[in-house]
């Protein structure tokens, strides 16, 4: 039924790929008459007060009409590079030749001039294209493309005489500078990390690889919104037909607005329905620069510092930036405990429940008296009680969430301490129940993928009431379809539970255990293209054999 239902649901975007939504009219072309052009785009911005538009005189003729506009929309450009270009657009305008025809004063004969070219010299657009100290020059020939390069951060210039406008991209306006990431700290390795703006986001990632194979293809999506999104691969690592899947899926998108990363997600996912991310997100510079080295396609988006990375496995969301700057033994020893708290946070409630309510012969006598005697009191049997413990701490997190930063730390304490203590002494819960819910959500932390962290919480309500209502073999009833859901998920045409279903032994160096850099000779063969050569062999640091016997020979030597 739920694959019934959701080809019903993604067909009509199949077939209506083609069709924007919400698409306009024809655009009107641009206007050789200057006063109609800036009428037009002041009457389709709405006469808004942020739409700035200057018209320049010139001052060979005596006409009071303008042959030159510069328009742009106040707070997107940057106000010192538009200074420079207002005073080479009033030099053009002030040495324009005009001869003595009316500039604008209506629509031109037919007889005059073509392209307002005095007697087979420059038009006022070719002498402005000429002056303007810019090399991000770009030739507009409809209205509707200088209206979305105005709302881009661009300064567009109108010529009169003249059937199409020059624009210059010199975005500006306040941005938030390059920081460190807030989701996804680490203690050692780069601070830096995304920001809203697309070009920065771009340009960080260049800076990292410095190769002419690293490919950003640029493209707009939203019919209002127009935002920007990139889609980045190395020529050669990445799969062609990965590529060419991601490029499919963006493409089909059918919306009038993008807002946030998320936007792009959940409409070229695979599987919708399932609680498990087959897309990761980053804000992290150099995670997505080290998944492009293994094969992976990144999707930047104006307007969010979070990049989307495809096509991923189950295990990469249990992996951190900083377990490549760092021992291997100790980064090995980080990814099984992130594996053991995804267990624990998925199974212990359900596992406490299930022992507690029917499996009691599992636990020592001693430990199983001691449950009794603290749940003597308890008017709840196990499965309410962990369900009010589990949604209160929700209730806790969220408050401490959406509370500013100064309160919210403040809110987490009287939550976990002044309410749990104060609900164990009036004996509506048990001490081991409180004990279980914290460690529970302390493990539920531990997960780096925020992500994954939430299919997790969302996983251990159904699991916990498999356990109160069957015990340990509800539990194992609910886990067989998990499994199995993992097993049978894709990720733009990659297995999601690779290497392991199916297996690939040439992949286990960098799964659960992460063998030293110099072993990692290839790149992963279910992600990577043709080039799956990472380094070249026996990169393992020689030890010099003067070096050895100079020490040997040190320590035979006597002082003298």
């Amino acid at each position: 039924m739920l694959n019934k239902w959701l080809k019903q649901v993604l067909t009509p975007r199949t077939q209506a790929a083609g069709q924007k939504a919400g698409t306009p009219s024809q655009s009107l072309p641009v206007n050789k008459n200057l006063l109609v052009s800036m009428e037009l785009l002041r009457s389709k911005l709405g006469r808004s007060p942020d739409f700035v538009m200057r018209g320049f005189t010139s001052s060979k003729g005596d006409s009071p009409y303008p042959v030159l506009a510069v328009c742009y929309v106040d707070g997107l450009v940057d106000h010192m590079q538009l200074t420079e270009l207002i005073e080479a657009a009033a030099r053009t305008a002030e040495n324009s030749l005009q001869n003595g025809r009316e500039p604008s004063g209506g629509e031109p004969d037919e007889g005059e001039l073509d392209e307002g070219k005095p007697d087979g010299g420059e038009s006022v657009a070719e002498q402005l294209a000429r002056s303007l100290p810019s090399a991000d020059l770009q030739k507009k020939a409809t209205l509707d493309d200088v209206i979305a390069s105005v709302l881009s951060g661009s300064v567009v210039f109108l010529a009169d005489n003249t059937s199409y406008a020059l624009s210059v991209s010199i975005p500006g306006g306040l941005r938030r500078s390059v920081e460190e990431p807030t989701s996804q700290s680490v203690i050692r390795g780069p601070k830096e990390g995304f920001t809203e703006e697309l070009s920065t986001n771009m340009a960080l990632i260049r800076r990292k690889l410095k190769t002419p194979d690293l490919r950003m293809e640029v493209r707009q999506i939203g019919t209002y919104t127009q935002t920007r999104v990139a889609v980045a691969y190395i020529q050669g690592i990445a799969q062609d037909s990965v590529v060419e899947e991601v490029r499919r899926r963006i493409d089909s998108i059918n919306t009038d607005s993008i807002l946030e990363s998320n936007y792009i997600e959940e409409m070229i996912q695979d599987a919708p329905l399932s609680p498990f991310p087959t897309i990761m997100n980053t804000e992290r510079p150099d995670a997505v620069a080290a998944s492009l080295l293994d094969g992976q396609v990144a999707v930047l988006i104006d307007g969010t510092p979070f990049a989307l990375l495809m096509p991923v496995t189950f295990f990469k969301f249990f992996q951190s930036s900083e377990d490549y700057y760092q021992r291997y033994d100790l980064a090995t020893f980080l990814r099984v405990l992130r594996i053991m708290t995804f267990l624990v946070a998925l199974l212990l409630p359900s596992l406490y429940i299930a022992i507690t309510t029917f499996q009691q012969e599992i636990l020592p006598m001693t430990m199983l008296i001691t449950l009794a005697a603290q749940r003597e009191g308890t008017p709840l049997p196990a499965l309410l009680e962990a369900f009010i413990m589990e949604l209160t701490f929700e209730v806790i997190r969220e408050a401490g969430v959406r509370m500013p930063r100064i309160i919210g730390p403040a809110i987490s304490i009287v939550g976990a301490l002044v309410i749990g203590q104060a609900a164990v002494q009036a004996g509506l819960v048990s001490g081991t129940m409180v004990i279980v819910v914290s460690f529970t959500a302390i493990a539920n932390f531990v997960i780096p993928s925020i992500d994954m962290a939430a299919a997790v919480r969302l996983m251990r309500f159904t699991l916990m009431i498999l356990a109160g209502t069957l015990g340990l073999f509800g539990i194992l009833a609910g886990m067989i379809p998990i499994i199995v859901h993992l097993v049978s998920l894709r990720s733009f045409g990659v297995d999601y539970y690779a290497p392991y279903a199916p297996f690939h032994k040439s992949n286990m160096k960098d799964m659960m255990i992460r063998v030293p850099i110099w072993a990692m000779k290839t790149r992963p063969d279910q992600i990577a293209g043709k080039n799956r050569t990472r380094q070249a062999p026996y990169q393992y640091p020689p030890v010099e054999e003067t070096l050895l016997g100079s020490s040997s020979q040190g320590g035979q030597e006597e002082p003298s």
